[in-house]
């Protein structure tokens, strides 16, 4: 299905009656991610899930965006689709998404879901900070007037090898707005979240890793994290059973 947010062709799932929930996806990724959930879920919730900008089906944005633009597309989102109170379950860069709209008092979801959340600005290894400098030396090189006509080329192969998977993959538009997200740290709001608060997390994740989880759990009054051992930064889908059983006993 279709809808027009934000003057996008914007493309979003939903099925069951009853508890009414808003599911947002990860940086890169689609609602499919959610399918074992809302089957889970489908017998006595209304799930909707929607495709953020660049994702799936939707249309991408023209020029970026940054997390108050996400937050003004999901408002637009649920007032079209009459998704009043919903609870929240958001993962990855949805999860950011939750954490800012619910401790930014934009919307008062009963209760929120943060599945491997973003929201801290990640800690950089060596590895991954010697990669950026390097990469930013070239680009000042390759960028000088006297070979900037000449330099594309190479400019993008620095890229290539240099940046992370996900910024590679995207186009210039997400690019520009993947590095407005990941500079973004929204650690000193998250007290004004009271909604009960439920974290699944796994213990193997690299991208956000369990130390986050376990500060994001510490700044919300009430949260409560849940660790699936043995998993990565998708646990409810290394774990499904195990994820399903927890949210079926939060929600």
């Amino acid at each position: 299905m279709f809808i027009e947010i934000k003057g996008l062709k914007t493309e979003y799932t939903e099925c069951g009656e009853g508890i009414p929930v808003l599911l947002l996806h990860g940086w890169g990724s689609s609602f499919d991610v959610y399918k074992g959930i809302i089957a889970s879920l489908k017998d006595r919730c209304r799930l909707v899930a929607v495709n953020f900008p660049g994702c799936g089906q939707s249309e991408t944005m023209k020029e970026p965006w940054c997390l108050e633009d996400y937050c003004d597309f999901c408002l637009e989102f649920m007032e079209k689709l009459n998704l009043k109170d919903p609870i929240l379950i958001g993962h990855s860069h949805g999860g950011r998404v939750v954490l800012k709209m619910t401790a930014e008092k934009m919307v008062n979801p009963p209760k929120i879901v943060l599945l491997d959340s973003a929201g801290l600005i990640p800690k950089k290894t060596f590895k991954q900070n010697f990669r950026a400098k390097s990469f930013k030396a070239i680009k000042r090189v390759l960028t000088l007037p006297v070979i900037k006509n000449h330099s594309e080329g190479l400019l993008q192969k620095a890229r290539n090898h240099y940046g992370s998977a996900d910024y590679n993959a995207a186009p210039e538009v997400l690019r520009k707005t993947l590095v407005s997200l990941v500079n973004t740290d929204i650690r000193n709001i998250l007290p004004n979240i009271s909604c009960p608060s439920l974290l699944i997390w796994g213990d193997k994740d690299t991208a956000t890793p369990l130390e986050d989880a376990k500060i994001i759990e510490s700044l919300i009054p009430d949260a409560g994290l849940c660790v699936l051992e043995g998993t990565g930064h998708y646990s409810f889908c290394e774990k499904p059973y195990e994820a399903h059983a927890i949210l079926n006993s939060f929600i």
